[in-house]
Order: structure tokens, then sequence, then C-alpha cells
């Protein structure tokens, strides 16, 4: 579909993409065939898409999957979809971040924007094979980032412990209507156990916040400014920036921390 015959069917429906909502619909069929290639679905696959829109990648994951479970916010489009969607989807009309997901394998979505964040930590709170989404490239960088880059940051810490991520392509602006201001990324995301132990997860994920408000600071000073550690004792990499740490060197931070005060 082009970009003047999406803007009618839109049109005809009574809707006129949000900004707001981070509606930008695409508009490339080869990119959504890899999606679909991507995420290795079984027949016996139950695939939850989370903004459905009109269905592009709704109908391709129907003729793969056992089931579809689509979850869209947008009325006008949520009444669309259930005149068109085959009968092995299942349509829930809700926002995606205030409803429990059901059951399901694999997640296939290109989600918009404005929740790309919290969805993506939402769903790792759930037992699933594998995702294949459509994030905005400045997030899906932050999320790959590798310590010492650039794009290091507490998102890259946190989906580190949580899951192996990959970007597997990047999908240009222009394959959207209407065109955001940004490129965006397509990002495997493969759940795992944590590489590493830690004793109080609350606390390292209140610290790895902590700490990237100053990503280019020591970290004694920090430590030191938030009242942590009155003494160096046993802490290690007091003398690193945050920025260079690896996700395992601030769980043996924590974990030293957590050591220290309980003495």
């Amino acid at each position: 579909m082009n970009p003047s015959q999406l803007a009618a069917e839109l049109s005809s429906i009574g809707v006129s993409p949000s900004k707001s909502r981070g509606q930008n619909f695409l508009i490339d069929d080869s990119v959504a065939d890899r999606q679909i290639t991507y995420a290795s679905i079984c027949p016996e696959d139950t695939v939850l898409e989370i903004g459905p829109g009109l269905g592009m990648i709704t109908n391709r994951l129907a003729s793969k999957a056992k089931q579809v479970i689509a979850i869209e916010t947008d009325k006008k489009l949520a009444d669309y979809l259930s005149k068109k969607l085959p009968s092995n989807v299942e349509l829930i009309t809700a926002d995606a971040l205030c409803v429990d997901f059901p059951k399901f394998d694999v997640m296939v979505a290109n989600l918009p924007y404005s929740i790309s964040s919290p969805i993506v930590f939402k769903i790792l709170n759930y037992d699933f094979r594998n995702a294949v989404v459509m994030l905005q490239k400045e997030f899906a960088d932050r999320m790959v980032a590798k310590p010492g880059s650039k794009d290091y940051s507490r998102l890259s810490v946190s989906t580190y412990y949580r899951s192996q991520c990959r970007i597997l392509e990047n999908v240009p602006a222009s394959k959207f209507y209407p065109a955001p201001k940004v490129d965006s990324a397509v990002v495997e995301i493969i759940p795992r156990e944590p590489p590493f132990t830690l004793s109080n997860k609350s606390f390292f994920f209140k610290l790895t916040e902590m700490l990237f408000q100053h990503r280019r600071k020591k970290i004694r000073t920090i430590l030191k400014s938030k009242r942590l550690i009155e003494m160096d004792g046993d802490i290690p990499y007091l003398d690193l920036r945050v920025e260079t740490l690896s996700p395992e060197q601030i769980g043996e931070l924590s974990e030293a921390i957590l050591a220290l005060n309980d003495r």
C-alpha cells in the first residue's frame, strides 16, 4: 500500500494519524515480510502483536500462527480490524500498558515510539520464546550498546540483564506514513536467565539508574556524594567512570555496597 492509498484508507474510517500516540504506519511490504521471517513462527504458536494498525503485519502473522492476539488502543482502528481479520485473530481493544497479556510464544510489533520503553520492559516479565519489534533507531542503539560507547546507558544494562538483543536491520523513515522525523530499527529480543547473580535486584536497578545520571563521573565521587559509602573499604571500581563499567561490574559494585552496609 503506497502513502496515498494508506491515507485514503485511514480517512475512510475517520482516523488521522496521531503524533501523541506515535501512529506511523509501515508501508513497505518487504520490511513486513522480513519481520515475519525473523520471528521464526511455528504453526502451533500464539503470537502477540501490539498496535496492529490496519493489519499489515497481523494478516501475515495469522497465515503462519495458530493464534494471533492483537492489542489496539484506537477504537476506530479496532472496529475496522474486527471486520477484516481472519478468525484466528483475537482482537483486544485496550491500552497495552494497562492490560495483562495472555500467554504467548512470540511477539511481533511495530511499537509506537512513545511506549517503546515501558512495553519492552513489560514483556520481559513474561515467559516467551522471542520477540521481533520495530523501535526508534536511537532507542534500539541504546538497547544493544556496549560499555564505553556513546549510546551505553541504563537501558543497555537493564536489557542485557534480562535478555539477548540484536539489531536485525535499520528501516528509514521513508518506509512509514506519515514519515517520522527519525529512522527505525528491527530488534530481536530473546529472554534469558540473568548472566550474573544478584542478592537484591531492586537495589541493583536503582544503583544503575543513579550511576547513569552521572555517566562520566568516577564511581568514588558518585557514591560519596550520595553517602552510599563513607570509606572506600572493599568497594571495587572506585576509580573507573560509570560509562566504562560492564553490567557484570555494576553487579559486583552493587553486591559490595550491600555487603559493606550490612556490616
